[in-house]
């Protein structure tokens, strides 16, 4: 699915469904990511250059966001105030790796090409977000 096609259901959805689907979509990749790091923070660690502590805490911690951010896209009317908590810990989640990134880790090579993905992909989580959040308190 691509971010135009993500964007143009903005148009065609009411906003809260929009939300709701953007929400649910970063609650199933939050978590894929966070099972993925919890599961195989070892083998994962050795291919991302990454501490393997450091991605199994990571990837619990991510379990944990994946959910509540899952159970707030199941509500019908998702409250504002908790999305914009989902969205600002996307933004600082995005920023923090590629601080990381620059200033402590020092990963391979995949390593390097992964980090920042995610963070382009959370980044944009939160600005689907932000922009069906938009569209619902004006609607």
């Amino acid at each position: 699915m691509s971010a135009l096609t993500l964007t143009g259901s903005l148009r065609t959805r009411e906003p809260r469904a929009a939300l709701r689907l953007f929400l649910g979509l970063d609650a199933v990749v939050t978590g894929a990511n966070g099972l993925a790091y919890a599961v195989a923070s070892g083998p994962l660690g050795r291919l991302l250059g990454v501490d393997d502590g450091l991605l199994l805490a990571l990837g619990l911690g991510l379990i944990g966001y994946a959910a509540a951010v899952g159970v707030l896209a199941a509500r019908q009317q998702p409250p504002a105030l908790p999305v914009r908590a989902v969205i600002e810990i996307n933004l600082a989640w995005a920023v923090m790796s590629l601080v990381a990134l620059v200033l402590w880790f020092s990963p391979s090579t995949a390593g390097t090409v992964w980090i920042p993905m995610q963070a382009v992909t959370v980044a944009g989580f939160a600005a689907l977000q932000y922009t069906a959040l938009r569209a619902m308190t004006k609607a």
